[in-house]
């Protein structure tokens, strides 16, 4: 099952693949394993052996407590997904188990990804003097998505003041055209990393 549109995906047609993804299609061990430090998802010799490979980029976008808050509002209104090619209904909240779709333009066809949100965190702290805050979700694939997997997408103001944008996955083909194509798949994760971080610095 492959959710496929001609055209620029409406609000009806995404609404039509929500309903028809189902549960997840990994895994229920690795689910919220995004929410772990990056070196605990690499070291992961399971998530390897399961087939899963980590795709991981970090951009600083920034400093200070405002930068923090405009990157955060970003992505809570899912300006990290403003591209021409890849969009998320902006309207989505990002709360715990809420289900949307990731419209992609492959070649022709846009592709409709189904996906459900694991968690949320936030966290906000002092530390000598300085703010420390850091605001975060993961989302787990749906059956329909074309990759089965776990995505993390946060923001992070550091003791140092400086302001990072980071995403990280962990996913492996769920499907066989994802499967014949996945060396294509891992660049267009790769490009789709930098293009969000391009996306989050037009907003902060």
């Amino acid at each position: 099952m492959v959710f496929l549109c001609w055209a620029r995906p409406s609000p009806q047609q995404q609404k039509s693949c929500i309903e028809k993804s189902g549960t997840f299609n990994y895994d229920t061990k690795y689910q919220g394993a995004t929410a772990k430090p990056v070196s605990c998802i690499k070291d992961d010799k399971e998530l390897s052996k399961d087939g899963y490979l980590v795709n991981h980029g970090r951009v600083l976008v920034g400093s200070g407590l405002q930068t923090y808050e405009k990157g955060k509002a970003a992505l809570q209104s899912w300006r990290h997904f403003g591209l021409n090619w890849a969009f998320v209904d902006p309207k989505t909240p990002i709360q715990n188990g809420v289900k949307f779709c990731v419209c992609v333009k492959e070649f022709l066809p846009w592709v409709m990804m189904p996906l459900q949100v694991v968690y949320v965190k936030e966290n906000k702290m002092a530390k000598k003097k300085k703010a420390v805050a850091s605001f975060g979700f993961g989302s787990g694939t749906l059956q329909g998505h074309l990759l089965a997997g776990e995505e993390r997408f946060s923001i992070e103001l550091d003791e140092n003041d400086q302001v990072w944008y980071e995403v990280l996955s962990f996913s492996k083909p769920a499907h066989f055209l994802s499967f014949i194509g996945y060396p294509y798949v891992q660049l267009r994760q790769k490009y789709f990393a930098h293009q969000s971080a391009n996306a989050v610095l037009k907003n902060v």
